[in-house]
């Protein structure tokens, strides 16, 4: 049962995000930037804004949902939403966040779907800068002027979990989430839903943007980072996601994040978590 200093926490929390949504709606510029410490286990509820938003966790790892899927977002990292999308954000670790958020056609060059990407050291120490100090003037025009410049060039990561539409497709998709495994085939899934393996294959890619293989890999990374976040071991994280052994899951891993789990949680905690 939720406690009334957590109820009471957390409609705090809820009333400073009213707060901030309305105060991004009135403000002026390509360019405003925003800080904010979150608890562990806090969620921002579904919500959409006219800007669009680079989401920067320097501590703590970040859940994004959206109706077209899921994105985990660890430190070294951020998350690009555009304007208008509805989505929610779930704190995994106690989490600082900075975020920017960005005027429609301000960077017309980029993509008009959510993803992940990897955060230079420079665009981080300016996301930073301009999210907690007052700039003004000649100085803020130039440091917002180099985020905007820095901001497309950002390299996209595969930490995005795309989920379908079809329904029957989703809620397997689902279930595998809860419980992911490196060894789904794509014959047991063809089976499940009585269609022949062509049909199957076709109709997941139409789907999600994905081969089957290929979301299996972002889902059992998606389970492990933020239990590898929060400290357990690499080999208890890896047999628990039915890897037969450490260097089988530190190759799926190396693949997907160009490190391997250690170098990564190095790098990570270089970043804050």
């Amino acid at each position: 049962m939720e406690t009334d200093f957590r109820r009471r926490d957390r409609d705090e929390h809820d009333r400073l995000h009213a707060e901030r949504i309305a105060w991004l709606e009135a403000a002026h510029g390509p360019l405003v930037a925003l800080a904010g410490a979150y608890p562990d286990g806090h969620r921002v509820p579904f919500h959409h804004h006219s800007r669009s938003q680079l989401l920067n966790p320097t501590t703590g790892v970040v859940r994004v949902s959206a109706q077209t899927g899921r994105w985990m977002v660890p430190p070294g990292h951020a998350m690009w939403i555009p304007a208008g999308v509805e989505h929610a954000v779930d704190m995994l670790g106690d989490v600082d966040m900075h975020s920017v958020y960005i005027a429609p056609g301000a960077i017309p060059q980029m993509p008009e779907t959510l993803r992940v990407v990897a955060v230079t050291d420079l665009t981080r120490s300016l996301v930073i800068e301009a999210a907690t100090t007052a700039l003004t003037g000649h100085r803020a025009e130039l440091l917002h002027a180099l985020l905007l410049e820095e901001i497309p060039g950002l390299p996209t990561r595969p930490l995005g979990l795309p989920l379908p539409a079809d329904a029957r497709l989703a809620a397997l998709c689902r279930r595998f989430v809860e419980a992911p495994t490196p060894h789904l085939t794509i014959d047991e899934w063809a089976a499940r839903l009585k269609m022949s393996r062509r049909s199957f294959t076709r109709m997941f890619q139409r789907e999600t943007g994905l081969g089957l293989s290929a979301w299996r890999q972002q889902a059992c990374l998606f389970a492990a980072l933020p239990r590898l976040a929060d400290g357990e071991p690499v080999t208890t994280v890896a047999l628990d996601l039915g890897y037969e052994s450490v260097p089988a899951f530190t190759t799926m891993f190396r693949r997907m994040l160009g490190a391997s789990p250690r170098d990564w949680l190095r790098s990570a905690g270089a970043a804050g978590i």
